[in-house]
Order: C-alpha cells, then structure tokens, then sequence
C-alpha cells in the first residue's frame, strides 16, 4: 500500500504492519475527540515515525495513487479532527 504524508511525500508499506498503526490510530481518534492537545501531539509523532520506519520511500518521479493520506507532523489538533471520519485516519 502506498501512504502519503502530506508534505513529505509517500511511502511504500506492507500491510502486515497494519495492526500496529491502527492501534496508534485509536490512541490518536481518542485523543482528538478529548481534545488532548499533549498525547495527540505524541501520538501523531509515533504514527508517523511508524510509518516511514516500516516504510521504504516511493521516489519523487513516480505517480502512484496513495491508499491513505496523513497528516504532516505539524498539522494541527483542530486539522486533524477535520481529516478524521468516525473510524480514524486508518481504516480497519
């Protein structure tokens, strides 16, 4: 699967690696909607290292149609509670 992360480009992931972010996921959906400013900031950090360390990066010139779109590290709370629909930012 193919995973942008807006601003930095996209990534290459194995969709074993899926349980882990969805779990990263959950933590942040709850944190968002508690409006959790510290453990959201914490858990939008540790979902994206998650995925540029389980991904490899696609290259500049290729055009591949991204599977999931995340946020950039600086993105906002009240941005982020916009991009995510009742299940999160990665769907089960």
């Amino acid at each position: 699967m193919i995973v942008r992360i807006m601003g930095e480009g996209q990534v290459g992931l194995d969709e074993s690696h899926l349980g882990e972010l969805n779990k990263l996921d959950d933590e942040l959906l709850a944190e968002v909607r508690n409006g959790d400013e510290e453990g959201f900031r914490r858990t939008l950090g540790a979902l994206l290292d998650a995925v540029r360390r389980f991904g490899e990066p696609v290259p500049d010139d290729s055009l591949e149609p991204s599977t999931l779109i995340l946020p950039s590290p600086d993105a906002s709370l009240e941005e982020v509670r916009e991009l995510l629909n009742d299940d999160g930012l990665i769907p089960g």
